[in-house]
């Protein structure tokens, strides 16, 4: 996984990384029970290049769904795999799965 993805290990971490974030954030929320793995891989692999090439310009968080409860409810989060686009710590878009193409199209439309 990139060095640029942000791994919190709780909720208070994961809204410190979003108040502190001076650009939009992409969170995307993973879950380790055996229908999630091969998912959250594969969103991890597309989320790890888009933090790449999206430096400086976007944010990158993974957050854990049994870490970060909270913040899975508060987005609406009801399955692994899935993602929001915060701007100013309010969902503007979310999505599920790691479909590159329509999370690129989604940060060039916004960013």
């Amino acid at each position: 996984m990139a060095k640029q993805v942000h791994q919190p290990r709780e909720d208070a971490e994961f809204d410190f990384i979003l108040r502190m974030s001076a650009v939009p954030v992409l969170a995307y929320f993973t879950g380790t029970w055996p229908k999630a793995i091969e998912p959250c891989r594969a969103m991890d692999l597309v989320m790890g290049g888009i933090a790449d090439e999206y430096t400086g310009r976007v944010t990158t968080v993974r957050a854990d769904i049994t870490r970060c409860p909270a913040a899975t409810e508060r987005y609406g989060i009801t399955g692994a795999a899935s993602y929001v686009l915060l701007v100013d710590g309010e969902p503007v878009a979310q999505g599920t799965g790691p479909f590159t193409t329509d999370v690129r199209e989604l940060l060039d439309g916004r960013l």
